[in-house]
């Protein structure tokens, strides 16, 4: 069945972009509401933003939604992988800004707000939406790829020629909440002279050492160095995790990126509902939800039956 929140959750930070505070508080929302942002600084009635896949704007640094006004919010991936990871299908996110906190760069502190608050069933049905057959988009060398599954996994692969990063590639089952243990603390990451880059051109003013895993070379110039030695992999695994909750319901596919990113994913679901042949949305099943990211979380202060 559907799952909100239990009660508020309040989230201070700045925005990685444009180095601006903003406050985002994530409420419970009723069944069949799925997740939806309320930018509450814009004082007019079309405030309000679906986390949805056709209302993605191109972006190749982070994940930008916007509503046909023009209401737009960025960076939402961190937050709406904690949600998908814990099995959040119902939730209001207003915010006074026009990008979600970076907070340390992965999503933890958004995974440790949620499960304090707890999780509540709302005895609604849930659907979700099972991958047929194979679709897959590619630019250049980059590739992503949806295949069908009977539950939601992610493998990525990634090839940097810095000596610090090199090829990763990692193969998860997002079952039983692999994604809180396994990926939710894992920090976005760039190379320093990218870093640099941006700066110059404006953009990542609110990037640190502390909320990006920085890389030189074979050097890690973050302070504490390496929360995993895959962490640049499991990051980016934590990035498709959000992206594809844009789904609108748990996905039960398998999805598989090489050099993709959030670009890549979001074409990917267009590709994926462009085909009806490719796609249903069913009912979950008792076997499907016990295998569901969020399953095994806790629920009312105690662990889920």
């Amino acid at each position: 069945m559907q799952h909100t929140l239990l009660s508020d959750i309040h989230f201070k930070g700045v925005g990685l972009h444009g180095g601006q505070p903003v406050s985002m508080t994530v409420k419970p929302a009723g069944a069949d509401r799925g997740i939806v942002f309320k930018r509450i600084d814009l004082k007019r009635a079309d405030n309000l933003i679906p986390a949805r896949w056709d209302l993605v704007t191109p972006s190749r640094l982070c994940t930008i939604i916007a509503n046909v006004a023009g209401s737009s919010v960025s960076t939402i991936e961190h937050i709406m992988a904690a949600l998908a990871g814990c099995g959040v299908h119902n939730a209001l996110i207003e915010i006074d800004g026009p990008e979600v906190p970076i907070m340390d760069g992965s999503s933890a502190e958004f995974v440790d707000g949620i499960l304090a608050a707890g999780l509540e069933a709302q005895g609604k049905p849930l659907p979700s939406i099972r991958v047929l057959k194979a679709i897959e988009v590619r630019e250049g060398e980059a590739i992503a790829r949806l295949m069908p599954s009977d539950h939601l996994e992610i493998d990525f692969h990634i090839d940097f020629v810095d000596q610090a990063i090199g090829q990763q590639h990692k193969t998860l089952t997002m079952s039983n909440g692999t994604f809180v243990r396994e990926l939710s603390d894992s920090r976005t990451f760039c190379r320093k002279a990218d870093v640099d880059m941006m700066i110059a051109n404006g953009l990542a003013l609110g990037g640190t050492m502390e909320n990006a895993v920085v890389f030189e070379g074979a050097q890690v110039l973050s302070p504490g160095g390496l929360r995993h030695s895959d962490e640049p992999v499991r990051h980016k695994m934590l990035d498709a995790m959000g992206d594809l909750a844009l789904a609108g319901a748990p996905l039960m596919a398998h999805y598989s990126g090489l050099r993709a990113g959030h670009a890549m994913t979001n074409k990917l679901l267009r590709a994926l509902f462009a085909d009806d042949t490719a796609w249903r949305e069913e009912i979950c099943s008792a076997q499907a939800v016990a295998q569901l990211p969020g399953a095994g979380l806790m629920l009312h202060g105690a662990a889920a039956a």
